[in-house]
């Protein structure tokens, strides 16, 4: 198998032999240059030398005789030695006899002009060789530069394609493989990689394509799983019997059952999968819900009919947080049976006033000695019948002060009063209640109280209903404290209870109405701590509360 490491161990060896072969060229060609210089230099260049030399001594015979006989002599041997081209011998030769002849006196210049002849003959012939010599240098040099170039070419081209392409042997297998990640990481299961090769790329798209192919099954027998649960939670969530819209930390909205599209006149497509700024540009009912401060009662017109509802956002928390779940209770039967209860109180008022002002003026008759005397007991008889009829006055007097907030007019009849006297008359009205749960109720009001500008009969009803909760919500054999302080020219009531407390996220929603804290007991229409907060904003008071859940509550309002 030719295996990708293979491949790039042949084609380094490929360029290496280039190398070997254009080197090995270079050198046969530089030794036989060198061989040529080498022959110039010792057969012909060295026989120039002696034949100057032997011109030399000749030159110089007829000075010195002998010294120029005896150089004459060793380099005419040394020429006899390197007698190496055609007719070099014959002339070296005929010197050699001129040379006897000059030795034996024989100095005539017919002897002398034939030994320099035949010195030029010799220097003529070996100049020929030098010149044939450096002509067939020449011609190996050019020879070799021809064969060297050829490889150079050769070697550039091969290089070059090499260079080329057998960088795409190992980067387009690359390239494939990352796209087919990026399809596998973006779910696109079916997505295949075709390397046709029998190298490690090769297996690598075969285990790529059986990877894909093991996934692609898991995502299509997982995908009627989900779907399947997918339905189900669908399913839970339309069953839901109030209005519910899930948005997750990204602001996108995840789901809205079947109630919330009918509130918001939308269809699924038009909400699940959208962003919330999305939807809420284009619908002003969900542009409401988000805005968290919206927590008040509101309507929305469903079928021709009026529908009220309350607004909860509840938090998912989790790993990462921002989930939240909007639900909206529709309380339209609540709405109802309020304002049925408030007309009936209104009425049942009205209607009982005028029996009982006439009872009233019936036994004042009664009590007058003008119409009959009466034995002792008949005259405690009508005491206490005018007790009860006064007490039934006054609670007909609250129905009404009830009915007047409920129907936002509410008639103050403000008057300087005594702080305590007040409390007095609180504790006074739920003592019965505190005493059936051995709950105590301690009194902490301050000497220095200044008189306190209010309706007397709404400030008492306020602070009952704050010890009737605090009664409620508080274990049996605990204390409840009422405190009374001045602070900063106000006068400040304050009760405290030792019972479960409330939490955080439902403390300011306690004063809205038909508000109940979850898990409370089903008790009252959420209407009590709404009415104080307008009885007491109504005479330019403030109105609180503080708790921590598992440790009691405490409720206050200045005035």
């Amino acid at each position: 198998m030719a295996s990708v490491k293979n491949k790039i161990r042949t084609g380094t060896l490929f360029l290496f032999v280039l190398l070997l072969m254009a080197g090995g060229v270079g050198i046969y060609y530089l030794v036989q240059l060198k061989q040529v210089s080498k022959v110039i230099l010792k057969n012909n260049y060295e026989s120039l030398e002696y034949c100057h030399a032997m011109q030399s001594a000749l030159d110089s015979f007829f000075v010195h005789p002998q010294k120029s006989l005896a150089v004459f002599e060793t380099a005419l041997r040394q020429q006899e030695a390197n007698t190496t081209e055609p007719g070099e011998k014959e002339g070296t030769h005929a010197i050699r006899v001129n040379f006897n002849k000059l030795k034996s006196a024989d100095t005539t210049l017919s002897i002398m002009a034939g030994i320099r002849n035949q010195l030029q003959h010799i220097l003529h012939l070996n100049m020929a060789a030098i010149e044939a010599k450096n002509k067939i240098s020449e011609k190996t040099a050019e020879k070799a530069l021809g064969y060297l170039s050829m490889m150079a070419a050769l070697i550039f081209i091969v290089a070059l394609s090499f260079s080329y392409n057998f960088p795409s042997v190992l980067t387009n297998p690359i390239n494939e493989l990352t796209i087919g990640i990026q399809e596998i990481a973006a779910k696109n299961y079916g997505h295949r990689i075709h390397i046709d090769r029998k190298d490690e790329f090769g297996k690598m798209s075969d285990a790529f394509n059986t990877m894909a192919e093991r996934l692609e099954y898991y995502a299509s027998s997982n995908l009627s799983k989900l779907m399947f649960e997918k339905k189900r939670a669908e399913a839970v969530i339309n069953s839901l019997k109030d209005a519910s819209i899930g948005i997750d930390k990204s602001n996108t909205v995840l789901f809205a059952n079947n109630q919330a599209l009918q509130l918001l006149s939308l269809q699924t497509d038009d909400i699940v999968g959208k962003t919330a700024d999305e939807v809420s540009s284009k619908n002003d009912l969900f542009r409401f819900l988000l805005d968290e401060k919206n927590t008040t009662l509101f309507k929305v017109v469903v079928n021709d009919k009026e529908n009220y509802f309350t607004k909860e956002t509840l938090e998912l928390s989790d790993e990462t947080g921002g989930n939240k779940v909007i639900v909206l209770k529709n309380i339209t039967s609540f709405k109802e049976l309020d304002t049925a209860k408030t007309n009936f109180i209104a009425t049942i008022s009205h209607e009982l006033k005028t029996p009982l002002a006439s009872s009233d003026f019936g036994l004042k008759l009664l009590d007058d000695e003008r119409t009959g005397a009466l034995s002792t007991g008949q005259k405690e008889l009508i005491q206490h019948l005018k007790d009860d009829n006064k007490r039934m006055l006054k609670i007909l007097s609250e129905l009404l002060n009830i009915s007047q907030v409920e129907t936002g007019h509410i008639q103050l009849h403000r008057q300087m009063a005594n702080a305590a006297t007040i409390a007095d008359a609180a504790i006074a009205a739920v003592i019965s209640a505190a005493k059936e749960k051995n709950i105590g109720i301690q009194r902490q009001i301050a000497d220095d109280l200044p008189p306190v500008l209010a309706d007397i009969e709404k400030t008492g009803w306020v602070l009952i209903n704050f010890l009737t909760n605090a009664i409620k919500h508080s274990p049996d054999n605990s204390v409840i404290d009422l405190s009374i302080k001045s602070l900063n020219g106000k006068v400040v009531f304050v009760v405290t209870d030792n019972g479960s407390g409330i939490a955080e996220e439902h403390l300011p929603k306690i004063f809205d109405r038909y508000f109940k804290v979850p898990g409370s007991k089903k008790e009252g229409m959420g209407l009590g701590l709404a009415i104080s907060k307008e009885f007491i904003e109504a005479m330019g008071g403030k109105i609180w509360v503080k708790s921590t859940f598992g440790m009691g509550s405490e409720f206050g309002f200045e005035l």
